[in-house]
């Protein structure tokens, strides 16, 4: 059994704010990108990278291009 600690929500919304430097509401990690201020395209590939290192998991790039939400990258990367 690991003892590593589960990547919760709030590490997520953590990381997010971190590595990509958006100051991102709790409202905001369930709400569509397009209330996301400041997102793009660009800010996913870093996420999805920063989110494989905290993690230690491969994320499904191509299900998360399909992703309307950080709270769905999340629940693609974590699966429950």
């Amino acid at each position: 059994m690991s003892t590593r600690h589960a990547y919760s929500l709030d590490d997520f919304a953590d990381t997010v704010r971190d590595e990509l430097g958006l100051p991102l509401t709790d409202e905001q990690i369930a709400a569509d990108f397009d209330e996301v201020p400041e997102w793009d395209s660009l800010h996913l590939l870093k996420l999805v990278t920063a989110v494989e290192q905290a993690t230690g998991r491969r994320v499904p790039v191509g299900r998360v291009l399909e992703a309307r939400s950080l709270k769905e990258i999340y629940e693609l990367a974590v699966p429950a």
